[in-house]
């Protein structure tokens, strides 16, 4: 039994419906308990389901313990009742929304999803053709979470600011077709040699170009994969002249000033619109900065342009970072400077999610 608990286990729906039903039929709890308690001692002798199949349905072996022994620990036979027939609609149908594949009839089991407006990510996944080498870049987690959150399997995405492809590698692992702008050609090629070496078993598109996302034209990108919306849109910018990612001097990194930035991502913003579907949802990644001793609001000054453009604010999330690049073996100095600077270090980003009206 223990070399069950952390694996999925393929039930078949016809049988696990037939148990449920005849443990609604008992009008006794003690007889209910006992009867829980006897499938529950070899709930694996249970698992003759075939993986991939109609009639077939998976389960964590300890995911489903719980729920059977939350049905046994019932007070009343009411309350029993109406978890047995939880269960069962979980096992019978498959209720989503409109915007993601998310089962809310078995809506307990995806824990990995974050709900909550703080992201503690203590590492970025480095698995498959991922790479922390490109200064800057993308925590596969953000994206990873926001197109499981927002969009569907088959779903169309696009990244402002691709980079090293980071969203086009998350999205082909989740069926989701990415497409990218990036304005350093030596990136746009190393990210679609990146994604060519990932396994693309659903045939997704997933591709970087080489543009500037202030000027791209959207409409005639997504016009030749046979589109005309996204149901998604990342932005991840500069954050202003942290990092020079290049000598372009349409690069945002090398903007003037700091008003020049925000104008150069409202427009980027004003190309994107167009293709966000209706009631479809926009995430801009973006941290603050210090300037001549003084805390710069960059974040919340971009969260105010995106609102002009008519955009819904739907949540502000804060995600903590332990180390940057930047700061890499260096913790001892940064907070030396800190107190000697009376500031404090930056741990964290926003996530800003908006929706279009």
């Amino acid at each position: 039994m223990g070399d069950c608990m952390d694996r999925l286990l393929w039930f078949r729906k016809p049988r696990l419906l037939n148990l449920l039903a005849g443990w609604r039929d008992l009008t006794a709890l003690v007889a209910l308990r006992a009867s829980i308690l006897a499938t529950t001692s070899h709930l694996a002798d249970y698992a003759d389901g075939v993986a991939d199949q109609a009639e077939s349905i998976a389960f964590d072996y300890a995911f489903l313990l719980g729920e059977l022994q939350q049905i046994s620990e019932a007070q009343t036979l009411e309350r029993a009742h109406y978890y047995i027939d939880r269960l069962a609609r979980s096992i019978a149908t498959v209720r989503t929304t409109a915007i993601n594949d998310i089962n809310l009839n078995r809506w307990k089991e995806y824990d990995d999803i974050n709900t909550d407006s703080l992201w503690m990510i203590d590492r970025r996944d480095g698995s498959g053709v991922h790479s922390a080498g490109y200064w800057g870049n993308f925590v596969p987690q953000i994206p990873n979470q926001l197109m499981r959150r927002y969009t569907k399997q088959g779903d169309w995405v696009i990244d402002t600011f691709a980079g090293s492809g980071t969203s086009l590698i998350e999205g082909q692992r989740l069926g989701r077709n990415v497409l990218g702008v990036e304005l350093q050609p030596h990136m746009v090629e190393y990210a679609n040699q990146a994604v060519e070496r990932e396994p693309n078993p659903l045939a997704i598109v997933a591709r970087s170009v080489h543009g500037d996302c202030t000027t791209i034209n959207w409409q005639s990108v997504l016009a030749d994969y046979g589109q005309r919306y996204v149901q998604l849109a990342i932005m991840h910018p500069p954050y202003f002249d942290i990092i020079n990612f290049s000598d372009d001097e349409r690069d945002l990194s090398n903007a003037p000033s700091v008003e020049d930035f925000l104008d150069q991502m409202a427009a980027a913003v004003a190309q994107v619109k167009p293709v966000l579907q209706r009631g479809r949802h926009l995430a801009v990644i973006i941290g603050d900065k210090y300037m001549h001793g003084e805390w710069v609001a960059l974040g919340f000054r971009t969260m105010e342009v995106v609102q002009q453009q008519g955009f819904q604010l739907k949540s502000i999330i804060v995600k903590n970072f332990e180390e940057t690049t930047g700061k890499r073996h260096q913790k001892e100095l940064w907070r030396y400077r800190a107190l000697v600077g009376g500031f404090y270090i930056f741990k964290h980003e926003y996530i800003f999610l908006f929706r279009k009206k």
